[in-house]
């Protein structure tokens, strides 16, 4: 029957993607399903994204596609586009509840009702409000061979451009001993990595009592018999202390991947951006990272067009960009969001400019990709591989720990298993590795 299942879209970061999952597991226990491709739901969740003009626009456009996929089901709309233009989605009639993201955990027992299908329920709470770490507690990541661990919520930096802290509110930490605990029991169900998720995870601890740091966290995840990979989201530049990267460096479970956010390699722009850094502090801080965590890859988000980026602004960070060893780069044209500081400003930089000053970062990414993967070229790599092959080659696919995606040939049986692999050949961005060994289960 369409009631007992449901399905479920998400869009944006790896905080949406947890607490979906969480959603979904609470459904779950209800005895509700996942809709499998054909079926019908009885009920439809988009998980929504705001973090630019796309992502919203992408989120109107999953709603109209679970509609058209469910026509009959209730729907509910949630997460950071929810909370910060619910009226978005309330004018559109096939929508029954708006939920900001202080109310996802009531979406289970919305499935038991058939209160506001006539009509339009909105629930949002003032993010400034919120003090309090919303706990959407998780046994088990789906069918993925990583799990993430929402550690904390929320964002303290307020950067002009950024819509993030009226989504998600301040930074909200999850108590550690109950990390410590749930990593543990991840472990004990299989994964062999955990990612440690957050919105401003460098920021992690700093509002419980006592007090605690992302450092203190990784002492007491990273021990003997732990879980085998641990691997740190998003994190800002000058919340890498020096403790934290030696400890990175010196450690056998966490992984050498930091992706770190530059966003701008001109200090004029850095300031109006209020990014509390200059663009030589970001190089040298790059620089100390390479030298110290052996192999590591580094990802860099990077935006074009921000209000007032001259053409000279976008060659200093052009500059900066083709000088530092990182690894890749994700870009993003900036995008006026509502109630920002940034779209106050005068001197904004036109549409045709800021696309191609991205399609000329995206070119110069896939080059520092391309380079960081050659480095690597005839190594042997630990790769812990996915859970289903890659739907283009038919081959096995996985990750090394510093993040280099490595298709095989072998057997499904070593699908969530960690095999040691020479790497080969690279074709373009893909590269391809021959398995030496692998682990026991």
């Amino acid at each position: 029957m369409p009631g007992e299942f449901f399905a479920i879209a998400t869009l944006g970061c790896k905080v949406n993607r947890y607490e979906s999952e969480a959603i979904s597991e609470k459904l779950m226990h209800q005895g509700r399903h996942i809709a499998d491709p054909g079926e019908s739901a009885g009920l439809c969740i988009v998980n929504t994204c705001a973090v630019t003009g796309k992502a919203a626009m992408q989120s109107r456009q999953a709603v109209r596609k679970m509609t058209r996929s469910h026509p009959g089901a209730l729907v509910v709309v949630t997460g950071c586009c929810a909370q910060t233009a619910p009226e978005t989605f309330t004018a559109m009639p096939e929508v029954h509840y708006v939920l900001g993201n202080t109310f996802k955990d009531r979406i289970p027992e919305l499935f038991l009702t058939t209160q506001g299908r006539s009509g339009h329920v909105a629930l949002i709470e003032d993010m400034t409000d919120v003090r309090v770490f919303q706990d959407l507690a998780i046994t088990r990541f789906g069918r993925r061979t990583r799990a993430f661990i929402k550690i904390q919520d929320g964002c303290d930096a307020f950067c002009t451009y950024c819509i993030v802290p009226f989504a998600r509110g301040r930074s909200r930490s999850l108590q550690p001993e109950t990390v410590v605990e749930r990593t543990a029991s991840l472990r004990n169900k299989g994964y062999r990595e955990v990612v440690l998720s957050g919105i401003h995870i460098g920021r992690y601890g700093q509002d419980l009592s006592p007090a605690t740091s992302l450092y203190g966290l990784l002492l007491a995840l990273d021990t003997p018999g732990g879980v085998k990979r641990l691997r740190l989201s998003s994190i800002e530049p000058m919340e890498l202390s020096e403790n934290l990267v030696a400890h990175i460096a010196a450690s056998v479970h966490i992984c050498p991947h930091l992706h770190i956010p530059l966003q701008s390699g001109d200090d004029t722009i850095l300031k109006a951006m209020n990014r509390p850094y200059t663009a030589q502090v970001y190089q040298e801080m790059i620089h100390h990272i390479v030298q110290t965590i052996p192999n590591v890859s580094i990802g860099v988000d990077v935006m074009a067009g921000f209000p007032g980026e001259t053409d000279r602004a976008f060659e200093n960070t052009c500059r900066i960009i083709e000088a530092l060893p990182i690894a890749y780069l994700h870009v993003f044209p900036f995008s006026a969001r509502k109630g920002t500081a940034a779209q106050q400003l005068s001197h904004h930089v036109p549409k045709k400019v800021k696309k191609n000053r991205c399609q000329h970062l995206r070119k110069l990414g896939k080059s520092k990709r391309r380079s960081f993967y050659q480095r690597f070229l005839g190594s042997t790599l630990e790769v812990l591989i996915e859970g289903r092959r890659d739907k283009k080659t038919n081959f096995l696919k996985g990750y090394t720990e510093n993040y280099i995606p490595v298709f095989l040939k072998g057997d499904d049986r070593l699908c969530h298993q960690i095999v040691r692999v020479r790497i080969v050949s690279i074709a373009g961005e893909e590269v391809f590795g021959e398995i030496v060994s692998f682990e026991a289960r």
